[in-house]
């Protein structure tokens, strides 16, 4: 099993992945353009997402998305984990937790000093692993506004 930055030719089984951790969160999720926006998100001179995989046999079993934004109450920068997917018969088993280190490697080379993130009040089993590493929960609702 390798746990690596992503790379092009991953992009359709990260679409995949995304479908399916839609599906997981009960949340809608429209495939398409999705190859294409995310390919230029993630691999433009400008990249503004980065992406780690975890690759088992030339397939990829669980993604998480990231990236550096800046807390103004904190007057730093931080690096919000926007999504952490793992195949369900590959949770439980460290995978998520090392993915997590590869992340927050990421944070230390560029000076933050946090990581936020939010996951469903229903996806318990992440909730109490995300208490066993040691996280803080914060009470807030997710708002959003279509455009």
């Amino acid at each position: 099993m390798e746990i690596r930055f992503a790379k092009k030719t991953d992009i359709e089984q990260i679409v995949e992945l995304c479908k399916a951790h839609a599906k997981f969160e009960k949340a809608d999720f429209d495939p398409k353009n999705k190859k294409e926006l995310l390919s230029k998100h993630l691999f433009s001179a400008n990249e503004v997402l980065k992406c780690i995989v975890v690759e088992d046999h030339n397939e990829i079993i669980g993604y998480a998305t990231f990236m550096k934004q800046f807390s103004t109450w904190d007057a730093c920068f931080y690096v919000y984990l926007d999504c952490l997917f793992l195949k369900e018969e590959t949770r439980g088993k460290g995978v998520g937790y090392e993915v997590l280190k590869k992340i927050r490697s990421y944070a230390k080379t560029e000076k933050c000093d946090i990581i936020q993130w939010q996951t469903p009040d229903f996806n318990i089993d992440a909730i109490a692993f995300y208490k066993k590493l040691g996280a803080k929960a914060k009470t807030k609702e997710r708002f959003f506004w279509e455009i």
